[in-house]
């Protein structure tokens, strides 16, 4: 048995951590500013019913919104803090992660979860499984 061991590369034993995990968590932010959040764009703005639906539900859930990393890795590449940016601007319009992320955050807010609890299921991917069909048609205003 311990021969075995012995014939282990040694870089392999000694790997760190952090180089067997994936990419690192997208950008958000752990806590509320001090101050008011970015305002979300308006709804009417986009034609398509689902996009609407996103920035409707987006503009109600933004305190929960700017606490979320977002998948599409929009951190690097437009220089977001969290998925709240993508609404505040015509990103997530064009972006079924940012809308499938949001609808998720929507839907565990009003299951009673913390914005810390859905950034974890957002972190395992759970947002992937949101049911798209029931935003296809407009929302109540509620």
């Amino acid at each position: 048995m311990l021969l075995g061991f012995a014939l282990l590369p040694e870089r392999a034993a000694s790997r760190p951590a952090q180089e067997a995990r994936p990419d690192p968590v997208p950008a958000f932010h752990a806590a509320l500013p001090p101050g008011p959040l970015p305002a979300t764009l308006g709804p009417s703005l986009f034609t398509n019913v689902v996009v609407q639906n996103a920035y409707a539900i987006a503009a109600r859930v933004k305190k929960i919104l700017y606490q979320q990393p977002c998948y599409c890795h929009c951190d690097r590449s437009q220089g977001h803090g969290s998925l709240l940016d993508c609404f505040a601007g015509k990103h997530a319009s064009g972006c079924d992660v940012c809308i499938r992320e949001g609808f998720y955050a929507y839907e565990q807010s009003r299951k009673g979860q913390t914005a810390a609890q859905i950034r974890t299921g957002i972190e395992h991917g759970e947002w992937q499984q949101v049911d798209m069909t029931k935003y296809q048609a407009p929302l109540p205003l509620n």
